[in-house]
């Protein structure tokens, strides 16, 4: 049965598990947009996440089960410090920005830094403009947005929690990148469980009863 990046098991060797860690500046609308992805709610009033929380989505892809486990944390400057218990052994991250606040977008390249320090190249990163429905507000240059993204191997989108804008295609895109991710490091453990099982054993020498063995480092026994 094939295994999931994260250790757990594939169903029927077809399923994947991927977990997913929002991250960003309080009042970016993180909360807001993983609650419009899975439940398909806007709610009107903020609500503040303390420390983090987590939603479940299924979905198909590519003739493939898919199950995300969204985690969504807490934006205050005094629970930075836990973000890497929630992060740690995440498949992809979103790191959201409100298009009104270009400290928040600063703030999320601070996330994309410290996410590439621990996790490397293996977490699949897209970096979100949020809150759209506000555009005449914006104040982040959309196209310094997207060059920041691409330079640091993400994805840009911009979304609205409010008018359910760009989430499910946002969501959608990581998810076939987490896939690809996950099918090629299935490829590359295959690739080298076949090299090993492939290799000649060294070092190992056998002998008559009563012979004396000899080691394999090109010595000979003496006359």
């Amino acid at each position: 049965m094939a295994t999931t990046p994260d250790g757990g098991e594939s169903i029927g060797g077809r399923g994947y598990n991927f977990k997913v860690v929002l991250l960003g500046e309080g009042c970016v609308g993180k909360t807001s947009l993983v609650v419009r992805y899975v439940e398909d709610v806007f709610n009107t009033k903020h609500v503040t996440t303390l420390q983090a929380s987590f939603l479940n989505k299924k979905l198909s892809l590519a003739g493939r089960r898919v199950h995300l486990s969204i985690w969504d944390t807490a934006g205050q400057e005094r629970f930075h410090a836990l973000g890497p218990i929630y992060y740690r052994a995440s498949n992809g991250a979103v790191l959201v920005y409100d298009v009104t606040d270009q400290d928040s977008f600063e703030k999320a390249k601070n996330w994309v830094k410290e996410l590439r320090k621990m996790l490397g190249a293996d977490i699949c990163l897209t970096i979100v403009g949020n809150k759209i429905d506000l555009q005449k507000e914006q104040t982040v240059d959309t196209k310094l947005a997207e060059e920041y993204a691409a330079s640091v191997g993400a994805s840009h989108f911009h979304t609205s929690a409010k008018l359910n804008a760009g989430i499910e295609e946002m969501f959608l895109e990581l998810c076939k990148r987490m896939l690809e991710q996950a099918q090629k490091e299935a490829e590359q453990r295959m690739a080298a469980d076949f090299q090993a099982a492939a290799s000649p054993r060294r070092n190992v020498v056998v002998v008559e009863d009563g012979e004396e063995a000899l080691e394999t480092s090109g010595r000979s026994a003496c006359c």
